[in-house]
């Protein structure tokens, strides 16, 4: 399924250390209605999916009507990419169900306030965003969860994974940090090594595993990945069409492995190099090549 990803704005209620989106919230103003709504009728003629995202899209006003309009276009996937935090209000949730939205994937990044609140910088974002979940979920609606893999959270995966699965979130991802925005300014303090986060990771997917939950990760190449080579977010991300603020990104993909990855001489080597897209390019700007071990034949043979 084809699908359009539209940034309505960059405004949020969160403040997170590590938001690729960075000082946007300050620099660009948010895009109006009617020209969200122009946006979906030309996409829909391509598109079957749609995600609002941003910034938190759901602290505009008129994100019900954006929702409803993009049901009467008869989108099949209406997502809404959010931290989770209004759907702690029931009667929200009722609203946008009822508007048109079917599938919703707030964001955890911590297994207690502590750790998610702290994250965030927002005060009882924890506490919201876990009865959002419960509160969408009580409502049989598909929640699909990501965590920002961080230096502060990394040890905590499996117990994330944990609740996510005590919650009954249909699918959960760990997202490794993309180190632009403000993880760029915090890089030391937020983006941990990929070899150390590994262990953690690969327990947490296994709990998500044999409670028979669908899980991926994001950003972390295949070398690290042997024997779950089959929870690759990437091999499955849908072709994408994205509107952002200032530019239109026609193909997502394309753009993702030739400008925001980055792959070093000797991934040539490797048995996935093909299909992996390697890390974030500003991780071994930072930390060098080091770590990554091309895989010169086929896990298990």
């Amino acid at each position: 399924m084809k699908r359009v990803d539209i940034k309505i704005g960059f405004a949020c209620n969160n403040h997170c250390r590590f938001c690729v989106q960075g000082k946007k919230r300050h620099l660009q103003s948010d895009k109006d209605t009617l020209a969200i709504k122009k946006i979906l009728e030309d996409a829909r003629r391509d598109c079957d999916g749609v995600v609002f995202t941003g910034g938190e899209p759901t602290i505009r006003s008129d994100i019900l009507d954006l929702v409803g309009h993009a049901k009467r276009l008869k989108f099949k996937i209406i997502q809404i990419q959010t931290n989770g935090r209004i759907f702690y209000y029931k009667k929200f949730c009722d609203e946008i169900i009822a508007a048109g939205a079917n599938e919703f994937s707030p964001a955890l990044h911590g297994h207690i306030a502590q750790v998610h609140d702290y994250l965030t910088s927002s005060a009882g974002s924890f506490n919201e965003t876990v009865a959002g979940i419960i509160n969408l979920k009580q409502r049989n609606q598909t929640v699909i969860t990501n965590t920002v893999i961080t230096k502060p959270n990394y040890r905590h995966l499996a117990q994330i994974a944990e609740l996510l699965v005590k919650l009954g979130v249909d699918q959960f991802q760990f997202a490794f940090v993309h180190a632009a925005g403000s993880a760029g300014d915090n890089f030391y303090s937020v983006v941990p090594r990929i070899s150390m986060v590994m262990p953690y990771v690969k327990e947490g997917l296994g709990i998500g595993i044999k409670a028979n939950k669908k899980v991926m990760t994001e950003a972390i190449p295949y070398c690290f990945m042997q024997g779950y080579e089959d929870y690759i977010a990437e091999k499955i991300i849908p072709e994408t069409i994205i509107y952002d603020l200032g530019k239109v990104i026609d193909d997502f993909t394309k753009v993702r492995k030739k400008e925001g990855k980055a792959k070093n001489l000797s991934c040539r080597h490797c048995y996935h190099y093909k299909i992996c897209e390697g890390p974030w390019k500003e991780y071994p700007e930072k930390f060098g090549w080091s770590e990554f071990v091309p895989v010169l034949k086929k896990y298990g043979r």
